[in-house]
């Protein structure tokens, strides 16, 4: 039952375009990722209208959207965003409707951000904060100020809201330092399509070792040295299983296992994107939930260890 708590049916969180429901005369806030789409809905509950942009099983550096949404954007009450550099194929409508006087919130302004430390966007920050649930609250903490500043808005329904939702948040932090608790320290080691598990790792107590594509983005591609010098890293860390990203085609993380010799498996992880209703991620709650009972089996030792 736990982990059907803070589902919330909010149509128009996973619609992309269906924009602002006729004759609804509440505030009308405007989410680009769907990650934060869901956290707004849960956030400011009743309170306003929620229309996120990017669709489920969507990858956040590449999405496009139409001439319609972008002026959705620009009439928006509040536009929330994620920020550094994840929106990549979006910053342009995102300063126009900025320009346009709109006002947003970039949650990638709220935490304490750490920057990527190797590959080709070492030094740069890091977009991937929702991996680390307690950045997830301060996230929630600015957007509930955000928000309540909105004018007509009913300030006591955000309050209310986001105190369950806060509450929920916790709950989920708990949960997963329980469950990774179980995995020996020796066993930490993680491996992904791209970085996306630095926040976690640094909370949590996980090792990066490598990722397939060596940079912050889907967009790039590894070379052939790239591949090698991974095989060579999960040989010497003895990594268990490595984890493909639902949003991307796991074939390089395939090729990566035949690769390196070695009894190596591989494991879907939710980490870009929220999936359509029953599929596993529809919720940031379920994504967050679904990972770490993955990540803590597959690192986990088995009977024969």
């Amino acid at each position: 039952m736990r982990r059907l708590i803070g589902v919330v049916a909010v149509a128009m969180t996973l619609t992309g375009c269906a924009g602002a429901a006729d004759g609804d005369d509440r505030p009308h806030i405007v989410v680009t990722i769907n990650i934060l789409g869901d956290v707004v809905a849960s956030t400011v509950g009743d309170a306003a209208q929620v229309t996120t942009l990017m669709r489920p099983n969507a990858d956040p550096h590449s999405f496009e959207i139409s001439a319609q949404e972008a002026a959705m954007m620009r009439d928006a009450d509040l536009v929330v965003s994620n920020g550094l550099g994840l929106e990549e194929g979006l910053q342009q409508h995102l300063d126009r409707a900025a320009e346009a006087g709109v006002e947003t919130y970039v949650a990638g302004e709220q935490i304490d951000v750490l920057d990527y430390a190797d590959g080709e966007s070492a030094g740069t920050p890091d977009p991937h904060f929702w991996t680390d649930p307690a950045r997830m609250r301060d996230v929630v903490d600015g957007l509930e100020a955000a928000a309540k500043d909105i004018e007509g808005i009913d300030e006591r329904a955000v309050e209310q809201a986001t105190d369950t939702y806060r509450t929920q948040l916790e709950e989920l932090d708990q949960e997963m330092t329980d469950s990774f608790e179980s995995i020996p320290a020796e066993n930490r080691s993680l491996v992904t399509n791209h970085h996306v598990f630095g926040y976690l790792a640094e909370r949590f107590g996980f090792r990066v070792v490598g990722a397939v594509i060596p940079g912050g983005t889907t967009l790039a591609a590894p070379s052939a040295a790239d591949l090698r010098d991974l095989t060579e890293a999960i040989e010497q860390a003895d990594v268990r299983t490595i984890f493909a990203e639902s949003s991307q085609p796991d074939r390089l993380i395939q090729v990566l296992a035949d690769e390196a010799g070695v009894d190596v498996g591989v494991s879907e992880l939710f980490t870009e994107s929220l999936t359509e209703n029953g599929q596993g991620a529809d919720t940031y709650l379920t994504m967050m939930r679904a990972n770490t009972e993955r990540i803590t089996s597959g690192l986990s030792p088995g009977p024969t260890d």
